[in-house]
């Protein structure tokens, strides 16, 4: 008898235009395994290759600190990262096309567009200004990951190798852990960067107004610290150089939109 309402409930939400899109996506995503399987082996193929040069290249001593040595700690540790770096080419090629297959997918999808009209959203129409979004986010990305490693990494290594050797440590690092820093650095900043552009891309197309982004400023400041928390080492520094900057970027875009408004 109890599970009776359950099923109710289930099938209630199947024939919900939100279940009806997830199956139709779901339906979408399986008939397209086969090309995901297909996608991630090529990625991971092309890159394996590689990965022993850019291990190398990461871990030269002129990257290094003074005093710092990388150690291999297992037989196979230095494979096993390989097949890590590897795999995380061939996920991010996956990733990034079923991202781009749902969203085509969902867009195109009738509740979709009945929806889109009821909340007046207006979505960017193939052609010069999705282009130009298009271009800000690989941007965005690269400034991110600049920033990343040039200014974040290189002095949270000198300032955790320091503090350790102030300590009487010795600053021996393991590889699988080094590049898992260097990494989760890198990603955060790349990701944080775009803070500004999903801003804008809200408040132009009018999916969030501007009053909301307003009210849910603290939220906004709360999620970030939590990403940075996250994505760096567990110190107030590492937390503050990671968050601070996609907080900016998020008031810069907020501040730029105040200011296009007024001119109109």
């Amino acid at each position: 008898m109890a599970q009776e309402p359950i099923q109710a409930t289930v099938e209630r939400l199947a024939q919900s235009s939100g279940g009806q899109i997830l199956m139709s996506v779901k339906e979408g995503l399986r008939g397209s395994m086969k090309f995901y399987v297909g996608l991630f082996l090529l990625g991971f193929m092309i890159s394996f290759p590689l990965t022993s040069e850019f291990i190398a290249w990461l871990v030269d001593d002129h990257r290094l600190p003074d005093g710092v040595e990388i150690i291999v700690i297992s037989p196979v540790e230095f494979l096993f990262l390989q097949l890590r770096i590897a795999g995380y080419v061939g996920l991010t090629l996956v990733s990034l096309m079923i991202v781009y297959q749902v969203a085509l997918h969902g867009l195109r999808h009738q509740a979709v567009q009945e929806r889109l009209k009821e909340l007046d959203v207006t979505l960017p129409k193939p052609g010069p200004r999705l282009l130009m979004a298009m271009l800000g986010s690989v941007v965005l990305l690269m400034v991110g990951a600049f920033y990343a490693w040039y200014g974040l990494i290189p002095l949270l290594l000198d300032y955790l190798t320091t503090d350790a050797q102030q300590a009487g440590l010795s600053t021996e690092w393991r590889l699988s852990n080094y590049a898992g820093f260097i990494v989760n650095l890198v990603s955060a900043s790349a990701i944080g960067f775009q803070a500004p552009l999903i801003t804008t891309l809200l408040l132009r197309s009018g999916a969030v107004s501007r009053d909301q982004f307003v009210a849910s400023r603290r939220v906004i400041w709360f999620g970030a610290f939590v990403l940075g928390a996250f994505m760096s080492p567990p110190d107030p520094l590492s937390l503050f150089l990671v968050a601070m900057p996609i907080i900016l970027l998020f008031e810069a875009a907020m501040a730029v939109d105040r200011f296009m408004r007024r001119s109109v």
